[in-house]
């Protein structure tokens, strides 16, 4: 171990799987912030920790079952000429949730159910952390599974996902305060999740697609996002101004 902390290969497997890991993700912060998005302040805040702690737990545990988890990707049966394996079940298992969920919440959202219901019905807690709980284990196989391989030491695997966590923790509470103070990023947020459920099921049907294009459109729109929020507030502050004259 201490052998480690003088290897600058080590130091550079670390930051770069701290990177990689941050990167992926951003589909679990996403995810988290919008599905707590319904809670209470304080009950979001608390959801959001439990989330991520079990995040860091479940990707700790399949490190430490790295045998386990490469045993995931072994061919359980081929279906024509792709062989499926337990992750790709997970992954196809999913994204299909992830698409149900956000198409039945961009539902809520287009037909004013959630504005209608929102004074008299409160989202189930015990709901939210089950949800949470069956997307994080999705987000850690796919997670640990890339990872595997960029290095060769277990610690070093270990320090980067609490790293990867940590800043999670701190930009999931940011995205949640942003989503919040524009609702209209909830629709952007939730067509995050619809992409990224497509993804998964390509994946566990055999299309890869590169993350990196998944990641770009996200970016772009994001940022497309932001540049008419800015524009909305520069117009909105000119108002005023302009009706004193």
């Amino acid at each position: 171990m201490l052998a480690l902390l003088t290897d600058p290969a080590a130091w550079a497997s670390l930051v770069t799987l701290t990177v990689m890991e941050i990167v992926l993700g951003i589909d679990n912060i996403v995810f988290i912030s919008v599905l707590t998005g319904r809670l209470p302040a304080q009950q979001a805040e608390r959801a959001r920790k439990i989330g991520l702690g079990l995040a860091l737990i479940f990707r700790i545990i399949l490190l430490m079952l790295l045998s386990f988890l490469i045993g995931l990707t072994a061919p359980l049966f081929a279906i024509g000429d792709h062989p499926v394996s337990w992750r790709d079940v997970i992954l196809l298992g999913g994204g299909l949730f992830l698409i149900v969920k956000a198409t039945l919440e961009i539902h809520k959202g287009i037909e004013g159910e959630e504005e209608h219901h929102s004074s008299k019905v409160k989202a189930s807690f015990a709901m939210m952390i089950a949800q949470i709980i069956a997307i994080d284990l999705v987000f850690s196989v796919d997670s640990i599974i890339t990872a595997i391989g960029m290095a060769d030491h277990l610690e070093i695997m270990i320090v980067a996902v609490c790293i990867a966590i940590a800043i999670m923790y701190l930009a999931s509470g940011l995205v949640s305060q942003f989503i919040h103070a524009h609702p209209t990023t909830k629709m952007l947020a939730l067509s995050f999740l619809l992409l990224i459920g497509v993804a998964l099921v390509a994946d566990g049907i055999g299309y890869h697609i590169p993350k990196g294009f998944i990641y770009f459109a996200m970016a772009f729109s994001a940022g497309v996002e932001v540049v008419n929020i800015m524009a909305k507030s520069k117009r909105a502050k000119r108002v005023p101004v302009e009706g004193d004259h």
